[in-house]
C-alpha cells in the first residue's frame, strides 16, 4: 500500500495540494542503546601483572610547505597571471542626452483596475477551483477503496491484489488527467495575460509620450515622488479603453492545439527583439 500512498502524494504535489504527513520519518531517528559491562564488585586481586610499555613511534617528518600552500593556508588570494589589455582611445565628443522627464507607475495597481485582468482572474480562478475540487473528491474516493482493501472483508488475497492493481491504475490515470488539465489552465492564463502585457507596453509608451516623459519608473522602487509624476490612473484608463476584454481559450481547449490551428499568430512568430512585458505583471492567483 506504500506505493498507493506515494502515488497520491505525487498527485497532491502536482496540484499544489497539501500532501498527507509522512510518519515514517519520525521513527527513523531512533538509535540503539548498548549497555556497558558493569565493573566487578569486590576487592581486586593482589597480584598485578605489569606489561611493557610500547616503544614510542618516530614522529612523522614534516614536509616543508611551498609558497602556494602557505598562501592558501593564510587565506591570501592566489597570484594569477595578468595578461595585458588594449588601451581604449578617447572617444569623440557627442551630444549630451536630453534632460530626464520622469514619471512613476504602479503596474500592480493598473492590473487591479484592468477589466481584462479581472475577467482573466474570475474565469481561470473558477477553473482552478473546479480542478482543486475534483482532485480532492478523487483522493477521498481513493482512500475509501484503500480502506476496503486493507480491511479485507469478504476478499481473498487474489481479489485484494486485483483491487489494489486496479486502484493503482486509476491513480495513474487521474494523475495524468489532472496534470493535463492544470497545464491547459496555466497555458490559457499565459495566452490571456499575454494580450494584457503587450497592450500595456504600448499604453505606457503612449501615455508617457503624451506627458513628455522619457523615463518611467516603477512606483514601488521609488522612495519619494510627487503625485503629479504618477501616471498610474491615466495608464489604467487608456488600457481599459483599448482592451476592455481579452480572448480566453474555452474551458478544456488546449492552447497548444489552438496554436497549430492557424487561427492566431503564435509565440514562434513573435520577433526576437520584441519589447518585453513589464516584470510586475503576473498571473492571477
Amino acid at each position: 500500500m506504500s506505493r498507493l500512498v506515494s502515488a497520491a502524494g505525487v498527485l497532491a504535489a502536482a496540484l499544489s495540494l497539501q500532501p498527507l504527513a509522512a510518519h515514517a520519518q519520525a521513527q527513523s531517528g531512533k538509535g540503539w542503546f548498548v549497555p556497558q559491562a558493569a565493573a566487578p564488585q569486590g576487592d581486586a586481586p593482589h597480584s598485578v601483572v605489569r606489561r611493557a610499555a610500547p616503544a614510542p613511534r618516530p614522529a612523522p617528518v614534516q614536509q616543508p610547505a611551498d609558497d602556494d600552500q602557505q598562501a592558501a593556508s593564510n587565506g591570501a588570494p592566489p597570484v594569477l597571471p595578468l595578461p595585458p589589455v588594449p588601451s581604449v582611445p578617447e572617444q569623440p565628443k557627442a551630444s549630451a542626452p536630453p534632460s530626464a522627464v520622469i514619471g512613476v507607475l504602479s503596474v500592480p495597481d493598473v492590473m487591479a483596475n484592468s477589466t481584462a485582468a479581472q475577467e482573466i482572474e474570475k474565469t481561470l480562478g473558477a477553473r482552478r477551483d473546479a480542478l482543486q475540487a475534483d482532485a480532492q473528491k478523487e483522493q477521498a474516493s481513493w482512500r475509501e477503496v484503500q480502506q476496503q482493501i486493507q480491511s479485507g472483508k469478504g476478499l481473498t488475497q487474489e481479489q485484494a491484489q486485483a483491487k489494489l492493481r486496479a486502484l493503482q491504475e486509476r491513480v495513474a490515470r487521474a494523475q495524468r488527467d489532472f496534470r493535463e488539465r492544470n497545464r491547459i489552465i496555466q497555458e490559457a492564463a499565459q495566452v490571456a495575460l499575454g494580450q494584457v502585457e503587450r497592450t500595456l507596453v504600448q499604453v505606457i509608451k503612449q501615455v508617457a509620450a503624451a506627458h513628455g516623459m522619457n523615463l518611467v519608473l516603477h512606483r514601488e522602487q521609488v522612495a519619494l515622488s510627487m503625485p503629479a509624476l504618477d501616471v498610474t490612473q491615466s495608464v489604467a484608463d487608456v488600457l481599459n479603453k483599448s482592451l476592455p476584454r481579452v480572448f480566453i481559450p474555452a474551458d478544456g481547449e488546449d492552447p497548444e492545439k489552438l496554436a497549430k490551428s492557424g487561427k492566431f499568430p503564435t509565440t514562434a512568430d513573435a520577433p526576437a527583439n520584441a519589447t518585453p512585458a513589464p516584470q510586475a505583471v503576473s498571473a492571477p492567483k
